[in-house]
């Protein structure tokens, strides 16, 4: 069960390695709004290549879907990446239950956004989590999990990548597990609730940069929020116009002189730099609304601001 690109390496992990694929359920294609269409959901994509049959119920849970599930007498559920959250009569539908992939170590970061939230908060480290699924979001068990450190160039996109593919070798090692399962015993390391924080999806009004904000955080903010929905911040660049909405895909800190600049102001000069809550920070590479994607030094040629230029 799963629909975006984390569930891929493993799921094709599990096609490589003998075991049966009854079925690969994925939620359904939404509704075509224009002549193109929306691009085919990763994992719909991967199954329709090897000849896989799909289900898509728009619900997991409703009783024909329960019943479809039961049909097929599947031993386990191997869910990632999916979309909802299965009830205990989905669940049941199995012998051994199910096992989910996640993208964090839990109990941290429970919900839609692990990847982008552990990165939002600054973290050093993060990795990847199995459980043996119960009806409570992300709760179960833990079966297994491996533990990386977080680069500090990389982009939530990049980390969630790197993590679907450490997370292979645990979701073949957890499947064994359960085939030796008694069935009765908890299998696994049961989560601390009180340890537990959330992960809720992203929205598109949370991808404004704060220029109060230290260097890092901000920094943290621009890598957290690519490839979706991106980092965005409103640029007065003339007197008679509107500010500019300018999507900012890099930053980086410097050594420059910021004293009597207030945060969000520029310094001027060749570079694209903005005072930050802690000092100065050179914008690498940045989008005007309606452009290609440019360098700062590119965007200030353009538009030649001044020193006290200020982000809104």
């Amino acid at each position: 069960m799963g629909t975006g690109p984390f569930a891929v390496p493993s799921f094709e992990a599990i096609r490589q390695s003998g075991h049966q694929i009854l079925a690969v359920v994925t939620k359904p294609e939404p509704p075509v709004k224009s002549r193109k269409g929306p691009p085919p959901a990763p994992v719909r994509t991967w199954a329709t290549t090897h000849g896989l049959p799909i289900l898509d119920p728009p619900s997991i849970n409703d009783a024909d879907a329960v019943e479809q599930l039961g049909a097929l007498e599947a031993d386990l559920l191997v869910v990632c990446d999916y979309g909802q959250i299965l009830k205990p009569q989905a669940l049941a539908t199995a012998r051994l239950g199910g096992i989910n992939l996640h993208g964090s170590l839990l109990p941290a970061y429970r919900g839609a956004a692990p990847v982008q939230r552990a990165l939002l908060a600054c973290d050093r480290e993060t990795g990847v989590s199995v459980i043996h699924m119960t009806p409570k979001l992300d709760g179960g068990p833990i079966v297994g999990a491996v533990t990386t450190a977080i680069k500090s160039d990389e982009t939530a996109g990049e980390l969630e990548e790197r993590l679907s593919q450490l997370g292979v070798p645990l979701v073949m090692d957890s499947i064994e597990a359960l085939s030796r399962w008694d069935g009765a015993s908890v299998i696994g390391k049961v989560q601390d609730p009180g340890s537990a924080t959330k992960a809720p999806r992203l929205n598109k009004s949370e991808a404004e940069i704060d220029w109060n904000r230290t260097r890092t955080e901000i920094d943290c903010h621009v890598r957290g929020m690519q490839p979706w929905p991106v980092a965005f911040a409103h640029l007065a660049v003339r007197e008679d116009k509107p500010p500019l909405r300018v999507a900012i895909t890099k930053v980086s800190a410097v050594d420059e002189a910021i004293d009597d600049l207030r945060v969000g102001q520029i310094t001027g000069g060749k570079d694209l730099v903005v005072a930050a809550a802690d000092g100065a920070l050179r914008i690498e590479t940045l989008c005007p609304a309606g452009k290609r994607e440019m360098t700062g030094q590119e965007f200030q040629r353009g538009y030649q601001l001044p020193r006290g230029a200020s982000f809104q």
